[in-house]
């Protein structure tokens, strides 16, 4: 028999927050985190704006040799995943180390570890490179250094699948749980690819918006938007086995309740001009919770800002929900944080928790010029109330990947 899922923490680092509660208030009001980059000089580059992570004080959350010795990806994830778990409840509490997983991932991983080691290796030699280089470029140990901390001895999965890595690690871990072999989890994701090498790369693919104005870059669904905002920061979600979050008297969040997952099989970077991939993982994860397109009240969107995301995750959508399209709400909250890359979608279903906990659709900001191709309820500008029973997160990313979840208000 398939077990129930909750959500019983949460954490988040993002531009918009260093912590959930500040970055739902950010989200839910329309908070702009998209500013000049600090991190380095842009001024021989195309693109000058990105959604950094700000005022983090490190030193409040890791000792000073973690600090100094991690690469950027890890810290945030450490600290979104300590703040789950204090969130959690799990402080001093007493679980199964071996049924506790850590389904923690990235999209690219130690990018600015990378980037400064081989500079190091080009300017001094091979033998000059850090002993931890490989230690913090790799994608695991993001979650592996999670898994050390807590002492959690579970699976420990990274499930590497570009921009919707974190949502396919809520996903799996959903599934590790639901089907009994993990009873608690770590689920989500980190990111830190703002840098000479990660920007760069992005904008030589005519990715980026080159838009020096910040309130004019992410502008998701709008007809004048040119490509997308790299973001940064980390989400990690606590899913538990109902019965055991019962017995531990934990407060639920949420419950989670259905999951999808495709791959488009058509390009490596362009999404599939049919839509039919992400049409098919939202029918997915409708089917898994067993419930109707009518039931779905908000959307979060994958919502690049890119001309072909946009347009086409709106058809899917349209062939996903039928006459029901219209009539559900939907946004971008990419339009407030950017896109942090693996890490985007799980703090894009710790947005969806809120939202069902708050009864409110945040708003896609900075909206100005309608675009008939991205026709539906898109929820410009401001956030609106709405009761919601049933919320759904899209995300997608290079090499066709498509994954979505749905989550759901908890009742007893």
């Amino acid at each position: 028999m398939k077990r129930r899922v909750v959500i019983t923490g949460l954490g988040a680092v993002t531009p918009v927050g260093n912590n959930v509660s500040e970055t739902w208030q950010g989200v839910k009001s329309g908070k702009n985190g998209i500013d000049l980059i600090t991190q380095f000089d842009t001024s021989n580059m195309k693109v000058k704006v990105a959604g950094e992570v700000k005022n983090l004080d490190v030193e409040k959350y890791l000792d000073k040799r973690d600090a100094r010795r991690l690469d950027r990806t890890t810290i945030f994830a450490l600290i979104a995943a300590g703040e789950a778990f204090e969130d959690a409840g799990l402080n001093g509490a007493t679980f199964e180390p071996y049924r506790f997983g850590t389904f923690v991932t990235s999209g690219i991983g130690g990018l600015g570890t990378i980037y400064s080691e081989s500079r190091k290796a080009y300017e001094k030699g091979g033998d000059k490179v850090s002993p931890f280089f490989i230690p913090n470029s790799i994608i695991n140990l993001i979650g592996g250094n999670i898994a050390i901390k807590f002492k959690v001895k579970g699976p420990a999965l990274p499930i590497v699948t570009a921009c919707s890595a974190s949502t396919n690690a809520v996903g799996e871990a959903f599934r590790y749980i639901r089907d009994g072999y993990c009873d608690i989890a770590f689920a989500g994701g980190a990111e830190a690819a703002i840098n000479e090498l990660g920007i760069g790369g992005f904008t030589s693919m005519h990715a980026l918006s080159t838009s020096n104005d910040i309130n004019n870059a992410s502008i998701p669904f709008d007809k004048n938007r040119s490509g997308f905002v790299v973001a940064e920061g980390a989400g990690i979600l606590i899913l538990e086995d109902y019965e055991h979050a019962k017995k531990r008297n934990s407060k639920i969040y949420a419950e989670i309740v259905g999951y999808g997952t495709t791959c488009d099989a058509f390009h490596i970077t362009a999404p599939d001009e049919t839509a039919e991939g992400i049409a098919k993982s939202m029918e997915l994860s409708m089917q898994d919770a067993n419930i109707t397109p009518d039931k779905i009240d908000y959307i979060n969107a994958h919502g690049t800002s890119t001309v072909y995301n946009d347009k086409l995750e709106i058809l899917g959508i349209k062939k996903a929900f039928g006459e029901y399209a219209s009539k559900v709400n939907i946004s971008s909250t990419k339009s407030t944080t950017g896109h942090a890359l693996g890490a985007v979608g799980a703090m894009e279903a710790i947005f969806c928790i809120k939202a069902i906990n708050d009864s409110i659709v945040p708003p896609t900001i900075n909206y100005k010029t309608f675009d008939e191709e991205c026709d539906l309820n898109i929820t410009p500008n401001k956030a609106v109330k709405r009761n919601i029973e049933y919320a759904m997160s899209n995300s997608a990313g290079f090499g066709g990947q498509n994954a979505t979840i749905i989550f759901k208000k908890f009742y007893n």
